[in-house]
C-alpha cells in the first residue's frame, strides 16, 4: 500500500490468508467508500461461518470418534482376549460352537493380515483422497454424501446456507451479481452445488433471472427458489437471501441435535451387539462344560 496498491490489490498477494470473497469484499468497500461497514459485515459472515464449521464438525466427529474407538477395542479383543481363550479351549478338548468358531477364525485373521490390512487400509485413504481430488471424483464422492440417509439432508442444508449467506453479503457489499456467484461457486465446498450455482451464473448472463435457473438445478429447495424469487421481484434479494441464510442455520443446529440423538442408541446398540457378541461367544464352550461337569 505505501507503493500506492489499493487494500483490496495488497489483499490479493496473500491468497492463502484473504480468499476472492474478502478481497473482492474489500474493494467494493473502498470503491464505495464504505471500507468499514464492509469490514463489520466481513466481521459477521466470518462468525456464522465459523459457527456453521463449528456444526459440520459436532455431525461428524462424535460419530466417527465412537466407531474409531469402537473398531479399536474389538481389534484388541480379537488380537490380545480371543488368542487365551483359544488356547484354553484347545487344552481343554471342548467342543466349540459355531459363533465361538467364528470369533477365533477372526481372531487368527487379525493375528495373520494386521500389518497388511493396515497398509491396505492406509493406501485405500490415500488412492480416495487422491481420487477425490480429481474433478469426477469430486462430483462423485459429493454427490454420493448429499443421497446419504441421515447425513446428505443435513449436508444440503449447510450448502443451501453457507450459499445463501455468501451471496448476500456480497451483493449487500456492491461485488456485481456475476462476480459475486463465482466467488459463491468456488465457496460452496460441494462441487454439486458449485456445478449448479455456475449453471445458474451461466443463466444471468444471457439476461434471465436467477429464480428459474435454481429451479431447474433440482439442488436447492423449493422454499429458498420461491424466497430467492420473491426477493428478486421486491428488489430486495440480498435481505432475502440473509434471511434464508439465518433460517437455514437455524435448521443446521437443530438437525445437528437430531441426528445425533438418533445415532447414539444406533451406536450403543451396534457397541452392544458386536462386543457383548465376541465376550459371549468365548463363554459359550466355558457354559458348555459347566453343564457337563454339573450333570
Amino acid at each position: 500500500m505505501e507503493a500506492g496498491s489499493t487494500l483490496a490489490n495488497a489483499l490479493r498477494l496473500f491468497p492463502k490468508t484473504f480468499d476472492d470473497l474478502y478481497s473482492n469484499m474489500v474493494e467494493a468497500g473502498e470503491t464505495a467508500g464504505i471500507l468499514d461497514t464492509i469490514l463489520q459485515r466481513l466481521s459477521t459472515y466470518i462468525e456464522k461461518a465459523v459457527k456453521l464449521r463449528r456444526a459440520v464438525l459436532s455431525a461428524l466427529i462424535y460419530p466417527v470418534a465412537v466407531v474409531v474407538i469402537a473398531g479399536g477395542v474389538i481389534l484388541l479383543l480379537l488380537w490380545k482376549v480371543v488368542p487365551i481363550f483359544a488356547t484354553l479351549f484347545a487344552g481343554l478338548g471342548v467342543d466349540l460352537p459355531l459363533p465361538t468358531r467364528i470369533v477365533i477364525g477372526l481372531s487368527n485373521a487379525v493375528a495373520t493380515f494386521a500389518l497388511p490390512g493396515l497398509v491396505a487400509g492406509a493406501l485405500a485413504v490415500w488412492g480416495l483422497k487422491v481420487y477425490y481430488g480429481t474433478p469426477n471424483g469430486r462430483m462423485l464422492i459429493d454427490s454420493l454424501i448429499l443421497k446419504l440417509p441421515l447425513l446428505g439432508n443435513l449436508m444440503r442444508k449447510i450448502a443451501v446456507a453457507r450459499f445463501t449467506r455468501t451471496l448476500g453479503t456480497l451483493i449487500t457489499s456492491g461485488v456485481p451479481m456475476l462476480e459475486a456467484m463465482d466467488i459463491t461457486a468456488r465457496t460452496s465446498g460441494n462441487a454439486v452445488i458449485e456445478k449448479a450455482i455456475l449453471r445458474v451464473r451461466k443463466a444471468v448472463e444471457t439476461g434471465r433471472t436467477i429464480v428459474d435457473p435454481l429451479r431447474e438445478t433440482g439442488v436447492f429447495p423449493n422454499m429458498v427458489v420461491q424466497m430467492i424469487g420473491v426477493g428478486e421481484q421486491t428488489g430486495a434479494l440480498d435481505a432475502m437471501l440473509q434471511k434464508v441464510a439465518d433460517f437455514y442455520e437455524d435448521e443446521v443446529d437443530a438437525s445437528v441435535g437430531d441426528l445425533l440423538t438418533a445415532m447414539e442408541p444406533m451406536i450403543i446398540l451396534f457397541l452392544g451387539v458386536v462386543v457383548g457378541g465376541v465376550v459371549i461367544s468365548m463363554y459359550l464352550p466355558l457354559f458348555s462344560l459347566i453343564g457337563k461337569l454339573a450333570g
